[in-house]
Formats: C-alpha cells, structure tokens, sequence
C-alpha cells in the first residue's frame, strides 16, 4: 500500500512540480514587457540642453523658460529664452531692424515686440523717415556746398584776372541769375580744357615730316628706323585715366592757371594796361611754353624707348643686378611719362 500510495503521489508532485515552474516561466514572461514598456519611456523621454550655454533643464531648473525658434531636430532644437536673447543682441548689433537666422538650418527667428502707444508710434514713424532720408539730405548739402564753392571760385578768378575794380564792377552791373549760372562754370571749363592734349597732335604731325626740318630734329632728336612703331605703342596706349594722381594733378593744375596766368602777364607784360588782356598773354605764354616743354621730354621718352634692349642674363653674374635696375628705370620712366606729360 505504501509503494502505490508513493507511486500515485510521485506523479501528483511531479505536477505540481512542473506547475509551479510553468508560472515562474510565465510570469517572467508577463512581467518583461513592462519592464521594456518603461524602459523604452525612460530611453524617448527627451532631455532639453540649450544650445548657448549647454545647461540641461535638470541643472537650470523646471522653471526656466524653454523656447524652440526654428526647424532644428536632436539636442540642439531648445534653447533658453534669456540664451537666445542676448544671443540675437549680439548678432543685430547697433541695426534692431536686421533679420537674425538659425545658424544651422537658416531659419528666421520671429521675433515679437509689444506694440507702443500712439505718441511714441509717431515719434518712431518720424525717426524712422528721418533715417531713410538722411542720404538724401546729405546729397543735397554736397552738391551744395560744391556749387557754393564753385561760385566763390568763379568770382574770386573774375576778380583776378580782371583787375580788383573792373572785376567788382563787372560783378555788381550783371545780372544775378546769370552770374549764379556763370561763375560756377568756370572752374568746369577749366577742368575740361586740360585735357585737350594739343601737344599730342603736335608731336604725330612732326614724327611724320621731321625729315623735312633738319635744324628741329636737331634738336628734339629722331628715333632709330624701325622702332617708331613700338614706341609709339609703349607710350600712347596707357589707361591713364584709371591712375588717381592723374586726376588730381589735372584737377590741380587748371584751378591754377588763372593764378599762375595773372602772375606771369603781371611781370612779363607789364606794359599792357588792361589787366585782363594781360593775364590772357600771360596764360597764353604759359600754356605754349610747358607744351613745347612737354614735346621735348615726351620726344626724348620716345626716342629712349626706341632705343631699348634687352640684356643677356647670366646666372651668378653681378649684371643681374645692374640689370634688375635697369628695368626698375624704365619703369619708373614710364610712370613718370604718364604723370608729366599730360
């Protein structure tokens, strides 16, 4: 009886046995899960950092105030409201109207200002169209004062050339609108009248007939046969308007000419009673003499570069550096030539 009673209980516990492992197997398999469930939670709970000051919300505090002003993604969406303000401070600088961007994704911040009340709204349209019309303005006193100083210019050169007395009858007889159009236009004209180079058409005509004047080509000089082609090209073909102290001397030289011009008439001509015509003799001396001046230094330049050669280089030879300052002189040769001659 005692073996059947253990053979029956020995399947029952083997049973229970099997039982007890099936729930510890299916509890495991209930439990894990949720296990995963919260861990996946913990894993896409996102941690705001701020992308100025890389503080999380967990060192800053819950309650600081989290903006995300743009399309960015990942850890760099968030950002504090304070960060970002000083921030967009730093890039607008002295212009409050400028556009601020994401530096990564580009896209515009909106930015909102609490709108002002009526008065200061028309203070601020005022000031604004204040900004906008300060180029004008400024324009406008410029060529202003230009025409200002040019009128005092013109009266101050009719003065000169025409005698202290006849200059201020002349001014006080005339009529005030023509002389408002007048007296500004003479420095104009006396700018343009520089460059009319008449000692260019001079010196083609004589390089084409100096053969027939042989006392002339004495003295100005001819070039070697077969070279006036390349000096001719070296120095006529020169953008010598693009050089600045062109201009200057241009600008310069014709304010002037009346000066120089009422200082030579006055001592080479002083037999000449008109103070007018004679600053016009002295002018015209002047300006016959520095052209022919001009022709025979442009004339000589010309015959120097018809002349030119090139040296043989040899290395270790102490001719490369006579050489190198050879080069540096005609260069500079040819600088000079743009300045002086014109």
């Amino acid at each position: 009886m005692s073996t059947e009673s253990s053979s029956v209980d020995s399947p029952v516990g083997g049973d229970n046995l099997i039982t007890s492992e099936t729930r510890i197997e299916v509890s495991s398999e209930v439990s894990t899960p949720s296990s995963s469930t919260t861990l996946q939670a913990n894993s896409e709970r996102e941690i705001k950092q701020c992308w100025v000051c890389l503080q999380t919300e967990d060192e800053k505090g819950a309650d600081t105030d989290w903006v995300r002003p743009c399309r960015c993604r990942g850890s760099s969406k968030y950002v504090h409201q304070s960060c970002i303000q000083m921030w967009i401070d730093e890039k607008k600088k002295f212009n409050s109207s400028a556009k601020v961007v994401c530096p990564q994704c580009q896209t515009e911040y909106i930015l909102i200002f609490p709108p002002f009340g009526g008065f200061v709204l028309i203070l601020e349209r005022y000031d604004g169209f204040l900004l906008q019309a300060a180029p004008y303005a400024f324009g406008t006193m410029l060529l202003g004062s230009v025409y200002w100083v040019a009128l005092s210019y013109g009266a101050i050169t009719v003065l000169q050339v025409m005698g202290l007395q006849d200059g201020k009858t002349t001014l006080e007889q005339a009529d005030p609108f023509t002389l408002l159009a007048f007296l500004p236009s003479i420095p104009l004209f006396l700018v343009l009248g520089r460059f009319i180079s008449w000692q260019d058409q001079v010196l083609k005509v004589w390089r084409r007939h100096h053969r027939h004047i042989p006392f002339i080509s004495r003295i100005l000089g001819s070039p070697p046969p077969g070279t006036a082609e390349r000096a001719e090209r070296i120095l006529n073909h020169r953008d010598l308007f693009s050089h600045p102290l062109y201009w200057y001397r241009q600008v310069s030289g014709a304010l002037l000419l009346p000066t120089v011009s009422s200082f030579i008439g006055k001592y080479l001509f002083p037999g000449i009673t008109s103070n007018l015509q004679r600053t016009m003799m002295g002018g015209f001396t002047f300006i016959v003499a520095k052209g022919l001046l001009k022709i025979y230094l442009r004339q000589q330049r010309y015959i120097q570069q018809s002349n030119r050669s090139i040296l043989d280089y040899f290395e270790g030879s102490p001719s490369s550096t006579s050489s190198t300052g050879i080069n540096h002189n005609s260069t500079q040769t040819e600088v000079n030539d743009d300045h002086n001659l014109y």
